[in-house]
Formats: C-alpha cells, sequence, structure tokens
C-alpha cells in the first residue's frame, strides 16, 4: 500500500526541479497528483514522468496550464482537479524562486520585489484561499507551502526575496491555526540551496549563493530530498504536524 494511495494532489509549479520530483514520488506512493504549471511542455512531461512512475501503485498524474497569480486560472485549476479525481486532500504550493535582479532593499529594483511577492507570497495565498474549502469538504488533508532557510537566517543580498518567503512562514503558521478545526494540516518546508536546473544557473552567476553552498554540512541537497519530506507532510504519517517550517538544509541553519 503506497503512502498515499487514495490522495488527490495538486502542486503548483510541477513541471521542474522540486515540484517535477514531487509529482513523481506522490505517484509512486498512489496519489492522483496534478501537475500546475505555466510551460506547458514542462508540465506534459513531468505529468508524463510520474504517470510512469506510478506504474502499478493506483497513482495517477495530470497537467493542467495555470498562472498561480491569476485568480480566474487558480479557480478553474483547482475546479478541473475535483471534477477529474473526485476531490482535492493535498496543496502544495511549489511554484516561486528567486533571480540575480535581487539584492539589498537599497539597491533591488522595486520591480523585483513585486515580482517576487506576487509569485512566491501572493501565489501562495491565491493557491490555498482556493483550494482549501476543496480540501475542506474531502473531511481535511494537507497543505504544503514553500518557504526558505533564507526565512529562518540572515542571507544578505536577496532581500525581496527573503521577505516573501518570510511571509510564507508566517502565513503557515496563521493557517495551521485558522484550519486545524477542520482537520487541516498547514506546514512549509524551508529548503536551503537545492541543485534543480535553475538553482544550478543562480550559482553560477551569484557569489552569495555559491558561499551559502559551501556551507552544508552533508552536500547540497537535490530536489528528491524536499520531494521526500513533501510525502511525509502530505501523508497521514504527519496527522498531528502543523504549523511547522521544516528546515532541509545539509544543516546550513545551525551553523
Amino acid at each position: 500500500m503506497g503512502r498515499m494511495e487514495g490522495k488527490v494532489a495538486f502542486i503548483t509549479g510541477g513541471g521542474g526541479g522540486i515540484g517535477r520530483a514531487t509529482a513523481e514520488r506522490f505517484a509512486e506512493e498512489g496519489a492522483k497528483v496534478v501537475v500546475a504549471e505555466l510551460d506547458a511542455e514542462l508540465g506534459e512531461a513531468a505529468a508524463e514522468s510520474a504517470r510512469i512512475r506510478a506504474a502499478n501503485s493506483g497513482g495517477d498524474a495530470h497537467f493542467i496550464r495555470c498562472d498561480i497569480t491569476e485568480h480566474d486560472q487558480v479557480a478553474a485549476a483547482i475546479a478541473e482537479t475535483v471534477a477529474r479525481f473526485g476531490k482535492l486532500d493535498v496543496l502544495h504550493n511549489n511554484a516561486g524562486g528567486s533571480t540575480t535582479n535581487d539584492g539589498p532593499v537599497t539597491e533591488a529594483p522595486e520591480e523585483e520585489f513585486w515580482r517576487v511577492i506576487k509569485l512566491d507570497l501572493y501565489g501562495t495565498f491565491l493557491c490555498s484561499k482556493l483550494g482549501i474549502p476543496e480540501i475542506i469538504k474531502a473531511g481535511g488533508g494537507s497543505v504544503i507551502n514553500m518557504s526558505s532557510n533564507v526565512a529562518l537566517m540572515a542571507f544578505p543580498g536577496r532581500d525581496c526575496y527573503t521577505a516573501a518567503k518570510g511571509g510564507v512562514a508566517s502565513m503557515t503558521r496563521s493557517m495551521a491555526a485558522e484550519y486545524a478545526p477542520y482537520k487541516i494540516r498547514v506546514n512549509a518546508v524551508a529548503p536551503s540551496v537545492t541543485l534543480s536546473d535553475r538553482v544550478k544557473k543562480l550559482m553560477a552567476d551569484s557569489p552569495e549563493v555559491d558561499k551559502i553552498g559551501k556551507m552544508h554540512l552533508l552536500g547540497l541537497g537535490l530536489p528528491i530530498h524536499i520531494a521526500n519530506m513533501a510525502v511525509y507532510l502530505g501523508s497521514d504519517e504527519s496527522e498531528i504536524t502543523t504549523g511547522q517550517v521544516i528546515p532541509v538544509d545539509s544543516g546550513v541553519t545551525v551553523v
């Protein structure tokens, strides 16, 4: 029996990196997964890979093109998920990311601040706003947000990103208290440098990110490491784990 057998999961930014690895792991564990992704080519490929990984687990995967900053697109994607698979149990707010346009508050472009706030923080808010009512209808479940270790420690040179991810961490705790009566767990994963294709490029272009990469006690993380934590948080194994911002960061926040 898979650890997520019978569950329906909606993963934003599911086309690559952590999102794709999570879609594959969820499907392997028996979940029906919706890969919500803006890039259709990446999204279709991730859904196909997840379906292959599902094998005989009972899992499945379906791609829906979705811009998580657009209310109508998110509402339609959630509705299509429920129409296709019958319910929603797990919402993984994974989409987001920083760019090399970030910087200290005195230097970072205002456009970059609003870009990351809209994508990382508002996107998490909007998907939760529209997804949680369906989880309530299903009798409870799990919301997995994506924060970052930069929300838990000082990280100069990324003040736009730290603001957004700090907001996600705070919102996670308040949401956990708000929706506990509905048997909904709300947690956040806080990765450090995770070697997706996007982050590899960021490290090459950013001395600050490369420097923090060298602080890892057990080596740099891979998308699968974050995906494995998401499986725990999405499964019934985490039935009393809520309101937590959990570092999966190779010890960076303790050194």
